[in-house]
């Protein structure tokens, strides 16, 4: 039988984790910007990037503004690896994926 101490600690966790940031932009990434698809006729295009992560955490969804912010921060992350310096998203958010183009804007 759970104990009433245990349901408390796991829910504890689990409102815990729901509320955390995982991914946070690298030093390279929060330089890239995020910009909309008429930004970027002008602009290099590098490839693609897709986010993937958990949008549930032990159970419970996870709020979709974090699980948003964090397949952004995963796509700036990897488009400064790539070159680009400006991502546009090329889908929604669907069971945390998420598609973007790079581009490179500036010489």
């Amino acid at each position: 039988m759970i104990s009433t101490r245990r349901i408390f600690m796991l829910a504890t966790l689990a409102a815990a984790a729901h509320a955390c940031t995982w991914v946070e932009p690298t030093p390279e990434g929060a330089k890239v910007r995020v910009a909309q698809k008429a930004e970027v006729q002008n602009c290099e295009r590098k490839g693609e990037v897709a986010s993937v992560l958990k949008s549930r955490i032990a159970g419970f969804e996870r709020k979709p503004s974090k699980v948003a912010g964090e397949l952004e921060a995963l796509a700036r992350n990897e488009a400064a690896l790539m070159g680009g310096d400006t991502v546009v998203a090329e889908s929604g958010v669907k069971d945390g994926r998420q598609l973007f183009s790079v581009y490179r804007c500036t010489p």
